[in-house]
Order: C-alpha cells, then structure tokens, then sequence
C-alpha cells in the first residue's frame, strides 16, 4: 500500500527528518551563506478586529483610492500567505494592540483582541500607552490571564478563564518603584532559520503624561534610548545575530505610506535611534500612526499606520561568518502592504471567531442603556452651527473628565455619525456606538484663551462646526473675513469673558487632540493627559446619570450657545 505524502516537503538534513526550509537554512549557517530572517510587524491595532473603509494613496498613485482594509481574517489571510513562502516568518508587535477599542473589543475589557492575537501567532510585541488605559495591574492580568481586573462588570464575560497574550509584553523602560526593574521582560529572543533574533522593547517616555496616573502610581518610565542600549551588552552574550527595537514612539513624514527608504521622518523617534546601540539596525516603531519605512542616521525606522489597515513586511539578510553583531545584517528590506479585503483569503478559524464575537455581542449591544428625553437627539446642526446631539455629547465629555480639571469640552461634528435614536426601552448600547463609532478615548489640554480662540477661528464654517459643553458661548459673522470671524469679545465662559493670557483645560476626543480634521491648535495644547476614557463609555455613563436624577438628555433644538451674527 501506498503511504500518504507528508502535510509538507521534507528532506534528511544530515540525519534528521526537517521541513524542506528549516533544512535550506542549516545548511546555509553550515556553509556560511548569507541567511533571510522574515518578520512581519503590526502597530496601533487598538482592538479593530473588523475591516473598515478608508482612502490611501501610495507611489505613484495620481488620487486616493478608497478601499476597504484591515480585519483580524484578513490579516490572517495574509499571514497565511506568507507563512506558505516562509515557515518560520516571525510576526511582531509595536504596542498599542488595546485600548481606545471599538465596542466588540471594548465591551469585553479587550480580551478578544488579546485572543485574536494569539490566534495570529504574534510572537511578541512592546508595551503602548494605552495598554496602560487600566493600569499596570491590568496590564499584568493581559499579561498572564486570570479574571482579576479593574472592570468585573466586562472581565472574562466572553470567555470564562481568560487566558491572557500567549506572546510576551516587552517593557524595558517601564521600571517597577520597589525593584527598580523593569515590570516585563525588556527583551526576547526568538530563533528562525538557524540563528538568533533578539527583541527589546520600550514605550514613550512621556507614558505617564499621557494616562491616568492612579493605575501607574507604582512605575515610573525612563528614557528611551537608555534602557534599550542598557540590555545591548547581556544580549550580544547570547550569541544573537540580529538586534531588533520594538518601540512605541514614532514620527511622521508628507512621504507616501509605501515609499522605499524613505528620507524626511520627523518627530521624537529620530532622536531616540540616533541614541541607540551601534548594534541595532532596525527599528520598528508606533504611536503616530503614520506608515512609513525610513532611514535614520543608517538605520531602517518602519512604521505601519494603525488599526490593522496594513503590516509591514521586513526581511533581514545576516553574514553568519561575520561575528560582530552590529556588522552581521548585510540588508535591510522593508515595505507596507495595505490590508486589502479582496486581496487574501480570509482565515476561516479567525472569520468563525468574528461571527462568535459580534453574535455574541449582539445581546449586550441590545441592552438598553437609558431613556432620553424624546425619540431621537439628532445631529444636524442648525444655521449657528450647533446641533442637539452635538451638546449632549460635548457635556457627557466635559462630565466624564471634570476629575482630570476639564472645565470646556469640545468634539467635531464629523465624530457624530448619526442621530441617536431611543425606543420604548431607551436608547441600547448599539445605538450609541452607531453614534460614536471610531472609540476614541477623552484627552485633557490646556491651552490659552488665545488659542482657543484661534481654535475657534479654524472651524469649517457652515460645516465641520466644533460643538461646545455647556457654559461656553460665542458669536459669529460669516461676513467677517476668515481668521476673524469670531466677534471680538463675545467668547465668555460660564458668563465671563475668555482671558487671553490665561489658561483653559479642555476636553477633546483624541482624533482631534492630535490635529484631525485641520484643528491644528490642538497639537499646541500643553500638559496633556490620555484619560483613558473611550468616548463611548462617557456618553453612556452621562445617560444613565441624567435619567436616574429625573433630567433624561436631549432637547428638541440646540441650547444657543453657538450663536450667528447675519
């Protein structure tokens, strides 16, 4: 009888049975050939687990093209691909997988992305601020599993013994105030192909200024730079022959997303690599969500957008005959690939998972949440610019941030996405996230009375009018020319007029705080707190509070705090 063939290729390497590549890659460490090590990294997933409709221009391209990218099936579907050419691809991460998450992530504390992930196989990836959204303590239970959390209402809803991320968190300049050490591993190694790849991993140092700090109150964050290099010499000792950075900080550059060698990176990142250990060649960097891969300072800096829109493919070409580790990788390849829906193969076990997970969520995001005060708040704004569901929202923000000092909360109205309607039960949590979909967390800023003015003044008049919380009101007239179109003194706070010298803490959704929609102010705003706080979740809360104090939310017409001059 004849045997069946083996699932895959395989062939005597010496006198053992290996798959066909393994072999090809012992032979060629034997021989002294130069070996390919693939990876593939992933930043700023922020718990997007489905595809989502979005507009990139690449080389070349002469417009954007609007496409449909991203989804943990897709990028499964990928990875399947390109596992098929290379067995021992390694893929990685750069932080921020969670926090800040859509409603099927978010509803459940985040652990269906951690799951997801363990079904991609990543096999490791950096800290991001926001996995610091609930604290380190949190964070350790993403960590190691468990059901211990800061959200029993949400932990180990969706599975009963959450078993936390089958890859390890890297974290070498978050340190530990008791032991003085960092609270995760700052460094893995993985083997491909024969040899030895080392991983360190770090946050921004600026982590602490950007969440909450009750949860972090038993860390602290170092520089960079430092306690990356710190590890350089424990690591070389263990015979690695590549030294990989996963970090979450970045930069950003007007170079298309998919431009080779890219040479106009800008931002905190560039320092920070023209810091590191001669040694380390590659860098694979997050937190701006910008896409690019680029040299600095001789080094390769990549960067792959954010919420799984697309990966960056990686391929290290290593001399095993060369000795000096910061001399063994030859070259450096390195490119996006958007997430295209209609490009790969869906993973069927990671689609199965999807259609568990949005089934399953179904009934909570059918429970009602609150009454409003009428049948629907809609989002239309009148002639001033100001709708109903526009101050209903800016006043949730302002409620849930007033802890953090906020006493004015703004959004742009393009963040509304629809009326928010309420049944004979009230308004369910589907309803709200149709609302409010893109789950941006609460930012807190200060900026001068003078610039909010200016932030006033870049408004799109007639359109993408920012809506104000209650006690903030001004005066406009179109007639005006742009830049002074707001009437001098008629921007008063809670009846008194705005200082310009003095400073204002604002509450902003997180799109915005970093310039969205041209508000271009906002990255001047100082002091700025991550809260932490998913938009969603404040408007939610302000809800329910409203009607438990007999005020259900909502009114027919906007409350006049945005007035036209004609």
């Amino acid at each position: 009888m004849r045997k069946k063939p083996l699932p895959w290729k395989v062939i005597f390497c010496g006198t053992v049975l290996i798959a066909i590549t393994a072999c090809s890659a012992l032979q060629n460490a034997s021989s002294g050939a130069p070996i390919e090590v693939n990876l593939v990294a992933i930043n700023d997933l922020h718990g997007h687990l489905e595809s989502e409709t979005k507009s990139f221009i690449g080389v070349g391209e002469p417009a954007a093209r609007k496409i449909k990218v991203g989804g943990i099936d897709t990028i499964g579907g990928a990875l399947n691909a390109w596992r098929a050419e290379d067995r021992q691809l390694l893929f990685v991460g750069a932080g921020d997988m969670i926090g800040a998450t859509p409603a099927l992530s978010s509803l459940w504390a985040d652990e269906p992305t951690i799951l997801a992930l363990n079904q991609l196989k990543l096999r490791v990836s950096s800290v991001g601020n926001h996995e610091f959204d609930q604290g380190s303590a949190e964070l350790m239970r993403y960590q190691h599993g468990g059901c211990k959390s800061t959200r029993p209402d949400k932990a180990c809803r969706f599975e009963s013994n959450f078993p936390g991320a089958h890859f390890p968190y890297l974290a070498a300049n978050v340190i530990d105030n008791t032991s003085n050490q960092p609270i995760l591993a700052a460094y893995h190694i993985e083997q491909a192909h024969g040899i030895k790849i080392a991983f360190i991993g770090a946050v921004l140092q600026g982590t602490a200024g950007i969440v909450s700090g009750s949860g972090i109150a038993n860390v602290h964050f170092t520089d960079e730079a430092n306690a990356i290099n710190r590890w350089v010499p424990e690591i070389k000792a263990q015979g690695v022959s590549a030294i990989v950075v996963l970090i979450h900080q970045g930069g950003e550059t007007e170079e298309p997303f998919d431009q080779t060698g890219c040479s106009q990176l800008r931002g905190p990142i560039v320092e920070i690599v023209k810091h590191l250990d001669p040694a380390i060649k590659l860098i694979i960097s997050a937190h701006t969500h910008h896409g690019y891969t680029c040299q600095v300072d001789g080094r390769t800096v990549t960067q792959g957008e954010s919420y799984g829109h697309m990966l960056t493919r990686i391929t290290l070409t290593i001399d095993p005959k060369i000795s000096d580790v910061s001399k063994k990788i030859t070259a450096i390849t390195a490119h996006n690939v958007l997430m295209e829906t209609n490009k790969y193969v869906p993973d069927p076990a990671l689609s199965l998972f999807l259609q568990k997970l949005k089934a399953r969520s179904e009934a909570v995001l059918a429970k009602p949440i609150a009454h409003l005060a009428l049948p629907r708040i809609e989002r239309a704004m009148n002639d001033a610019g100001e709708s109903p569901l526009g101050d209903v929202i800016a006043d949730s923000q302002l409620a849930a941030t007033r802890e953090f000092g906020a006493k004015i909360a703004m959004l742009n109205q393009s963040s509304i996405r629809e009326d928010l309607e309420s049944g004979a039960n009230g308004s369910n949590y589907a309803q709200l996230a149709i609302t409010m979909p893109f789950g941006n967390t609460l930012i807190v800023e200060s900026l001068s009375g003078a610039q909010l003015i200016a932030l006033l003044e870049q408004q799109g008049w007639g359109h993408n009018m920012l809506q104000i919380s209650d006690g903030l009101q001004y005066r406009w007239d179109l007639k005006r020319p742009v830049g002074h179109r707001v009437l001098p003194g008629s921007v008063t706070l809670n009846g008194i007029a705005i200082d310009t010298h003095q400073q204002y803490r604002v509450s902003l959704n997180s799109f915005i705080a970093q310039g969205g929609d041209g508000f271009s102010v906002l990255t001047q705003g100082t002091e700025r707190l991550d809260t932490g706080i998913n938009d969603l979740d404040a408007l939610s809360r302000y809800l329910i509070a409203r009607e438990r104090d007999g005020h259900p939310a909502g009114l027919p017409q906007a409350a006049k705090r945005i007035v036209r001059v004609h």
